[in-house]
């Protein structure tokens, strides 16, 4: 196909990564290369202490020997549960160092959710902050699960042990010590163990895997998508190439208040920025905004990534505008759609645009990122990234020129398929080998991508995606839930929250009630903000529930004025 954006892409990217990607075997590789050039430079700063690119290289490889001398082999899976600690890149990269594949979970998982993903990844090995040991706990019974490592937000920083963040007092309300898991190791005697011991480099290729990284995908409950050591190379240098011509040679440092285990920040905050010897201001707690800010106000900061409620959320603190922006030359929005009205203040207050971009999981993420030379917001979701194919499709045929369709994707960043579910991955590749991303929408006549809607019913809270399956099997656990659709409603701060419609067994049964249910079994943004009881619901001739036909109604609702 004519690759048509090519003749709009800015000054200095290329149209091709193939050989830089290819002088990487692994991202073991590319991580111990920007430790050699940047050895001195800071590389993650975490609550007023930081570490050097030689410091975590140091500490990285002493866990990988560690790892090894506990039995674990190339191709075992080592789950990480952990916010944005300086313990996380440390981690992330022993894992990768000893060949193992890295299962990132998200800290705030229930124990159902973390049960799921333990035994589906096949996860032998846990990292977990002992913030969240209680539900690693509780998760652990039948997995396969054979060692813990646990470690503290404060460790190795020097702080008290039992420092609590306010992340931890909105979110846990027990705590498990350490030694109350079985066999647990305290990380800083694994590092210690580790260098003392003598690490064995893997031979790691392309074709390894890197990471299962688990999304419900286009539909469903949460799958592993497995991306390996190609995919996720292939995507830091397509960002790399990107990002480079507009970093003028100064010192970098992004601010990472998106979650690393999440493929956005896992990718453009903590590899991206790797490769350019970026420090990275890691924030453990974004939803603190006056925290936050007084953090920004502690480095000069040239690059920040987030989703549209995070943008707002800052925008709406008054200390924000206060800031220095002298030294910030990229922001960039994604995970959600961000909204032009946010666009146009971030660009009044700081003098600075947002570039949206647009990626899934499935892609390492990123597919398409809007020109970081613009700066007037045009509400796409950019041009395809280097060495990346973007069409929009019917029936296995491409549309024309402004016709909307589905986005599908190729490229050397779109993963081989779901982990040990091939008839998932059969369902989002098409006859010609085109990831099918779900997502409607159409491409001008330069070669942008317009996103429309999702075609399928995905809930997309604060950039996080929900799956109307997963929140009414949670719902219809109930005795007294008889049937439950869920769908996304607008919401001005999150993008979108979950509302349920709820057939009644139980004639007593409150939206209370049910709430409180949701809240036992799925992580807070998943469970419902509404219920609304009916005696039936919408369906199809073979008795489908239609969740769009839901949403037409709750808007159309919405849109009637009251009497």
């Amino acid at each position: 196909m004519e690759r048509i954006w090519l003749e709009h892409y800015p000054h200095g990217v290329p149209a091709d990564i193939t050989e830089m990607a290819a002088s990487y075997q692994s991202l073991a590789d590319l991580f111990e290369e920007s430790c050699r050039l940047y050895a001195h430079n800071t590389a993650y700063i975490s609550m007023g202490a930081s570490l050097s690119y030689t410091e975590v290289h140091q500490r990285a490889q002493h866990f990988a020997a560690w790892l090894q001398t506990q039995g674990v082999a190339k191709g075992d899976r080592v789950a990480l549960m952990m916010p944005n600690l300086l313990q996380y890149p440390i981690c992330l990269f022993g894992t990768l160092m000893a060949g193992a594949v890295v299962v990132n979970t998200n800290p705030l998982y229930t124990a159902h959710e973390l049960n799921h993903q333990l035994a589906d990844s096949g996860a032998t090995t846990v990292v977990v902050a002992e913030n969240f040991a209680h539900t690693l706990q509780e998760a652990m019974p039948g997995t396969t699960v054979q060692r813990v490592v646990v470690t503290s937000l404060g460790e190795m920083l020097g702080f008290p042990k039992g420092l609590i963040t306010d992340l931890v007092v909105r979110h846990v309300k027990k705590m498990v010590p350490a030694w109350r898991i079985p066999g647990a190791f305290r990380l800083k005697d694994a590092l210690t163990a580790g260098a003392r011991a003598s690490y064995q480099r893997p031979e790691l290729t392309h074709h390894d895997l890197a990471a299962l990284q688990y999304t419900g995908g286009t539909t469903g409950v949460a799958k592993g998508a497995m991306l390996s050591h190609g995919n996720l190379i292939a995507n830091v240098c397509q960002a790399y190439s990107w990002v480079k011509p507009f970093c003028a040679g100064e010192r970098e440092c992004v601010v990472t208040a998106l979650p690393l285990y999440h493929i956005f920040a896992l990718t453009a905050n903590c590899l991206t920025f790797m490769k350019l010897g970026a420090s990275n201001l890691l924030i453990v707690n974004p939803r603190d905004i006056p925290g936050f800010v007084k953090e920004l106000g502690s480095v000069k900061f040239t690059a920040l990534t987030g989703v549209n409620t995070l943008f707002n959320a800052l925008l709406n603190n008054p200390d924000f505008a206060k800031l220095d922006f002298s030294s910030l030359h990229t922001t960039l929005g994604g995970g959600m759609a961000v909204q032009e009205a946010i666009a146009e203040r971030w660009l009044k207050v700081t003098g600075k645009p947002i570039a949206q971009a647009y990626g899934l999981t499935e892609t390492s993420p990123a597919v398409t990122i809007n020109p970081l030379d613009k700066v007037d917001f045009n509400g796409s979701i950019g041009l395809p990234v280097p060495s990346t194919d973007v069409a929009v499709r019917t029936d296995n045929r491409s549309m024309a020129i402004g016709e909307s369709g589905e986005i599908c994707v190729k490229g050397p960043q779109v993963t081989s398929g779901y982990w040990n579910r091939p008839e998932e991955t059969a369902k989002v590749f098409d006859a010609d080998g085109w990831l099918l991303t779900g997502d409607i929408g159409y491409m001008n006549d330069k070669g942008y991508v317009f996103l429309l809607d999702r075609k399928k019913d995905m809930i997309l809270v604060s950039g996080f995606n929900v799956y109307p399956n997963e929140v009414e099997a949670a719902a219809i656990e109930h005795p007294g839930i008889l049937e439950a659709a869920a769908i996304g409603v607008p919401n001005g701060h999150s993008g979108e929250v979950v509302k349920l419609y709820v057939i009644r067994k139980d004639p007593n049964l409150t939206e209370a009630e049910v709430i409180a249910h949701c809240r036992k079994l799925l992580t807070g943004y998943k469970v419902p903000k509404f219920v609304e009881f009916r005696d039936d619901l919408p369906r199809s001739n073979v008795g489908k529930i239609l969740r769009r036909e839901l949403k037409n109604q709750e808007a159309a609702s919405s849109a009637t004025p009251s009497a």
